[in-house]
């Protein structure tokens, strides 16, 4: 590892080169550039997740930590591991101070990787709207976690009004088991159709509102979200038949019961992920998610997201000059 302290953007780059050399060119082998902007109470998590993420997805790893933007003088801290505690490729974690902060591009974009695809995560609270950011503007891919959003649901209708082709959201890739099992009840339906549906949630729960809007877009139905407090997340989704026939899928811990009428019940494995594995799961595909992309429009009730530009143009917004509660949020999330 080197550790640049109070340094500059050329000398970072200017380090990285030399100790991608002495490392052997790891960077031949990336497969993208993933951006990762995170506070500096989750760089541990970010770093953590990404090493899992990185053993399928050889990348460059860039880590923008944003901090005192009202600092009266700029400095910037980077880390360079190549091949190291990291995983297989390169990361450079950057803490920028004062101004700086607020154009991280000038940093990172150097550090990109040429001609491979740009994906940007924030593990954090992003932008509301992703084009005050250059770095969701300059990514093909763009990852945010409305869960950790003070109103996770209401976060995540705004990254419906703010949605463009090639956004997700972690919410999304938490309910990749649970619309896996409930699909694979289709496979025995015969022909039957499903005439209502129940979800079984915490009324702040975004992959309850996902799965919502999931069922809503492939089935033409209006699902019913029944509010509990007993469970920290998603308990069960429930689908009833035209021939009057019940399909129940609740969760147990890491383990689901599917209940059919008429059939005996049957344990599924329901795992909860490492935050490592749901970004490797996104990272897999680089392409406009549409399905995604119709279960958050028929959530938030907003149609045709696909249809939308799949480029944004940067619109840069100082914090400083917003009121001061925008101010706050702005400082973490410019």
């Amino acid at each position: 590892m080197i550790g640049l302290w109070d340094t500059t953007g050329n000398e970072v780059v200017k380090a990285l080169a030399a100790e991608r050399r002495s490392a052997g060119g790891v960077a031949s082998g990336m497969a993208l550039t993933l951006i990762v902007v995170v506070d500096e109470a989750h760089v541990r998590e970010a770093e953590a997740a990404v090493t899992i993420a990185s053993a399928a997805h050889p990348c460059r790893m860039v880590v923008v930590v944003r901090s005192d933007i009202e600092r009266d003088r700029n400095r910037l801290d980077a880390e360079i591991v190549v091949g190291g505690r990291l995983g297989p490729g390169e990361a450079v974690v950057t803490r920028m101070f004062g101004r700086l902060a607020l154009h991280a591009e000038s940093v990172v974009m150097p550090l990109l990787v040429p001609d491979v695809p740009v994906v940007t995560w924030w593990h954090s609270a992003p932008p509301s709207e992703i084009a005050n950011d250059f770095l969701g503007v300059v990514a093909d891919r763009r990852i945010t976690d409305s869960a950790q959003a003070p109103d996770p649901v209401e976060a995540l209708r705004q990254r419906a009004r703010d949605y463009a082709p090639g956004d997700t959201d972690l919410a999304w890739t938490r309910i990749t088991p649970w619309r896996t099992l409930v699909a694979g009840a289709f496979d025995t339906t015969e022909g039957n159709q499903v005439t209502s549906a129940t979800v079984v949630a915490p009324h702040t729960d975004p992959t309850a509102a996902l799965m919502i809007g999931w069922l809503k877009a492939r089935l033409g139905l209006n699902p019913q979200w029944q509010h509990t407090s007993e469970f920290p997340r998603m308990r069960s989704v429930e689908l009833r038949c035209a021939n009057g026939d019940e399909m129940v899928l609740s969760r147990e811990d890491s383990q689901a019961t599917f209940r059919r009428t008429g059939q005996a019940d049957r344990k599924l494995p329901l795992v909860r992920r490492p935050l490592g594995d749901e970004l490797a799961e996104e990272l897999r595909r680089l392409d406009p998610d549409q399905i995604y992309a119709d279960a958050l429009g028929a959530a938030a009730g907003i149609s045709d997201l696909d249809s939308r530009p799949s480029q944004r143009v940067h619109i840069w917004k100082d914090p400083s000059k917003q009121p001061s509660s925008a101010a706050a949020q702005g400082v973490a999330t410019a």
